[in-house]
């Protein structure tokens, strides 16, 4: 039976074909993603809290997988409704438990896990609302793409990094700077949205 698509343009007029495939490679590549999380903290842990050759190992999946899925998704011609939501959920919750786990070791402040919490729960709503009012879920925004990306940098700078503590306030100051900007680039997407705009 052949999966139902639907084509539409998002609100930078863009068109992409998105299916409602579940079971695909790029959405396990996206799950997956989450599961590396506990191994990396308990192998830290129990590594003394040092990195090891399989905590960088595991941590490079992670990183790599933000981009493979997303790739695996255009080459396979499987971008789907479920993937929409489970690589920027993934993203946010390997991101969560990672940043929480440095934030308990006292190496990262509790304002600025506090300041990315309450972005991504207010952009995570902004989404339901989408979601309840237009019947799907809307793609993430670049900007929102690069702002993990750079908060991905700050952390990578601070576990790897620990005494270039110049490069994690630059890295901490650019991060905070890029989610502000990223959340009023949501809230204007999410109001062109709601007023009716086409998304993906």
């Amino acid at each position: 039976m052949p999966t139902r698509m639907n084509k539409a343009a998002n609100v930078d007029g863009k068109k992409v074909l998105v299916k409602d495939d579940i079971y695909t490679w790029s959405n396990f590549i996206s799950m997956s993603r989450v599961l590396v999380v506990v191994p990396i903290i308990w192998l830290h842990i129990e590594n003394e809290y040092r990195a090891n050759n399989l905590i960088i190992l595991l941590i490079g999946y992670g990183v790599i997988s933000d981009y493979l899925d997303g790739l695996v998704a255009r080459w396979c011609n499987e971008i789907s409704e479920l993937g929409k939501t489970l690589d920027p959920v993934a993203d946010k919750l390997m991101a969560f438990f990672l940043f929480l786990y440095t934030v308990i070791l006292g190496w990262i402040p509790v304002w600025y896990f506090a300041v990315g919490v309450v972005r991504d729960l207010l952009i995570m709503a902004g989404s339901a609302h989408i979601k309840k009012h237009r019947g799907k879920v809307a793609m993430s925004t670049m900007s929102g793409k690069i702002s993990v990306n750079i908060m991905a940098l700050y952390w990578l700078a601070v576990f790897f990094f620990r005494e270039a503590e110049t490069m994690h306030t630059v890295l901490m100051i650019v991060s905070v700077l890029f989610m502000v900007y990223s959340f009023i680039d949501y809230v204007i997407r999410y109001r062109k949205i709601i007023d009716g705009a086409d998304f993906n």
